[in-house]
């Protein structure tokens, strides 16, 4: 009985609590594993250089708004031997030249589009950061949740093997004074090595999880303290839940987003056969261009004006090409927002079964326990055998494996509902984390005008 208690203990004890408020003080909590991986990483960080490389389009964008403006100059050696007005010019000059060009664009149907597009890009591929966001964090709640699991069944194969051993020696015991025959002595030895098995199969498994769990969360587990369900952010019904999957999955978000680029792609591609203004400024100042002329001083102010009329067709097939793919793009929203409908009642089916399957796992063991305890009492009257023994243990340890992975697989559910809802973020839980804010970047980049530095001094 002691050996039952030890087991029903290291099995309930790891994850029956997810179903309750606060952990315990001194402990890792999933929460502060969700934090490290937010983080820290990799995977997640150069995400966020990623955003800000593509924050750079929008000032390369504005650029088309913005003069151009470009420094000339030149020195020589020229030798001169020719008649002007039947005089002789001969000898040696020094030409100098020196000069500065500024070009303002007027007019440019297409540096409006392309801003708008750069802009566009900007907010998908934060949305795709988003995208990465959830799926770390749902990967760290998932490595927390399976530590605490198979640490759990170790515990629960270690106990079953100390329990087999116990039982494995009574049952010589009772050999040796003629109370059973060999063969319930084999089947006892047989049972204890196949929970042996199991043992190191657990033990294996969770060194494979332990590694994964430093991968992604980026520290060791020590000490973890049970994993609760994020059920208190998720909305009351499945209509509820699918809405905000539609409108709030950054999967769908970016898509909806990557149409707009496209669309805006096409209305570029559509700027070619438009006419461009150009207000150009030229002032150079020159020096022994000639042996008669010392100096010089030029100034040049016009207004170019360039309708394209015909360039081999290239423009054309541009935009039909926009609009192919600005009509693939629209195709893979409707495809997105179906995925993430069915993800939000699948989940959603997974957390309501979820809950019913840990109280049957919850039954299963408490009947198990007591079908245990009735089979040894009915054993020691020789109303039962060995096998019979050895067989209600094995079902009792199956029944707190299954309520160790239902707790598990609960608990998990409900981090998968609340990200295909889009809202498995760091503000939604409340984090103990500063939330990175791609926004910051993105307006210190906008309107500059020069410099090589990035904002954090690189």
């Amino acid at each position: 009985m002691r050996g039952v208690k030890v087991i029903t203990a290291a099995a309930i004890a790891v994850l029956l609590l997810a179903e309750m408020g606060p952990v315990p003080a001194l402990a890792d909590t999933i929460e502060a594993a969700l934090v490290r991986a937010y983080q820290n990483n990799p995977q997640l960080n150069a995400q966020r250089a990623q955003v800000r490389a593509t924050d750079e389009g929008v000032p390369q964008a504005l650029s088309g708004y913005r003069p151009q403006v470009a420094l000339t100059a030149s020195a020589g050696y020229q030798y001169t031997d020719s008649r002007q007005g039947g005089q002789p010019v001969i000898g040696p000059t020094v030409p100098r030249s020196a000069g500065i060009t500024v070009n303002q664009p007027l007019f440019n149907a297409q540096t409006p589009q392309r801003v708008r597009a750069a802009e566009s890009q900007v907010s998908s591929a934060r949305e795709g950061l988003r995208v990465l966001e959830q799926s770390v964090l749902l990967q760290a709640a998932t490595i927390y949740m399976d530590y605490l699991r198979d640490s759990a069944i170790v515990e629960v194969q270690r106990s079953n093997t100390r329990v087999l051993e116990q039982t494995l020696k009574q049952t010589q015991d009772r050999f040796n004074v003629g109370e059973v025959t060999r063969t319930d002595v084999a089947q006892s030895e047989a049972q204890l090595a196949a929970g042996r098995t199991q043992q190191l199969t657990a033990e294996a498994n969770l060194t494979t999880t332990r590694s994964n769990f430093r991968r992604i969360i980026g520290s060791e587990p020590t000490n973890l303290a049970p994993g609760s369900p994020v059920d208190r952010f998720l909305p009351s019904t499945l209509a509820a839940a699918v809405d905000l999957g539609l409108t709030q999955n950054p999967n769908v978000t970016a898509a909806m987003f990557g149409v707009d680029v496209n669309f805006l792609q096409t209305k570029i591609a559509e700027g070619a056969l438009l006419p461009t203004v150009t207000l150009s400024t030229q002032v150079t100042q020159q020096y022994e261009q000639t042996l008669l002329t010392q100096r010089a001083f030029n100034a040049l102010t016009s207004v170019q004006l360039s309708l394209p009329i015909y360039q081999g067709g290239t423009e054309y097939a541009l935009i039909r090409q926009s609009k192919e793919s600005l009509a693939q793009q629209r195709l893979v929203l409707e495809q997105t927002r179906d995925q993430a409908r069915a993800n939000v009642v699948t989940f959603w089916g997974q957390l309501i079964a979820g809950k019913s399957q840990v109280a049957s796992a919850q039954a299963q063991v408490q009947a198990s326990e007591i079908a245990l305890n009735g089979v040894r009492e009915e054993a020691k009257a020789g109303q039962r055998t060995t096998l019979d023994v050895l067989n209600a243990q094995q079902a009792l340890v199956n029944a707190r494996n299954s309520l160790v992975t239902a707790q598990h697989d609960r608990v998990v559910a409900s981090y998968n509902v609340l990200n295909a809802i889009g809202r498995l973020s760091p503000t939604v839980m409340g984090l103990p984390t500063s939330v990175y804010d791609p926004s910051v970047h993105y307006h210190q980049v906008r309107d500059s005008w020069a410099g090589v530095r990035t904002p954090d001094g690189r």
